[in-house]
């Protein structure tokens, strides 16, 4: 089995347990979801999602953002961790969209890596949450499962994502990260995984390593 078959076969097998597969932040405006997505490095989607319901409330427009008290902002996401450099990430970052874009998101990877905070992951989820643009986004997920299925053999995140745009079929790219999620988090766990009950441990370089 070549490594483009085996992600089709993945992909095949997890739409089957996870059918419709979708970002697992909560946010109902663009500019929600990229603070969000800061907000979740070094943290996880469920925590963020806790800290982002009211903190939408107390902030309800990119300006508020741009013009919050950065000691105040601290304090209200502390604890998704790093909280001083990503409150500093999210001011600045608020402020470049509304002085440059006139508070809309850039439309490209290379234009959103350029704001405070973003990176080639958090572009990834914009581009294809968004701007319905299929994207792999190379998560702590998508790494470990890449990984330990022998669809790649890197740590390196940006490696990952090129290396697997050369073998997940184009228009799936984005199913694909969301089922890395999902297996991730339900069964391909960081400890402990839970190899007897995975479907695809047939085809899996981890699971025939334990036997």
């Amino acid at each position: 089995m070549t490594k483009k078959e085996k992600a089709s076969y993945v992909i095949k097998e997890l739409l089957k347990i996870y059918p419709q597969p979708k970002c697992t932040l909560n946010y109902n405006k663009p500019y929600e979801l990229l603070i969000a997505t800061i907000l979740a490095a070094q943290s996880t989607d469920e925590r963020v999602n806790k800290i982002t319901a009211e903190l939408f409330k107390k902030y309800p427009t990119l300006k508020s953002f741009a013009e919050a008290d950065l000691e105040e902002l601290e304090k209200d996401i502390k604890p998704v961790g790093f909280y001083k450099n990503k409150a500093k990430s999210i001011k600045e970052t608020s402020r470049i969209l509304i002085d440059k874009y006139n508070g809309t998101l850039p439309t490209t990877i290379e234009e959103l890596v350029k704001l405070k905070g973003v990176g080639r992951k958090t572009a990834n989820v914009i581009m294809a949450n968004i701007y319905g643009i299929p994207s792999i986004i190379v998560d702590t997920h998508c790494k470990r499962l890449s990984n330990r299925l022998g669809l790649v053999n890197s740590k390196d995140a940006t490696k990952i994502e090129f290396e697997l745009k050369n073998i997940v079929e184009p228009q799936m790219y984005t199913i694909f990260s969301n089922l890395m999620v999902y297996h991730g988090r339900a069964v391909c766990k960081a400890i402990k995984p839970k190899c007897e009950v995975c479907t695809i441990k047939d085809v899996c370089e981890y699971f025939k390593a334990r036997k």
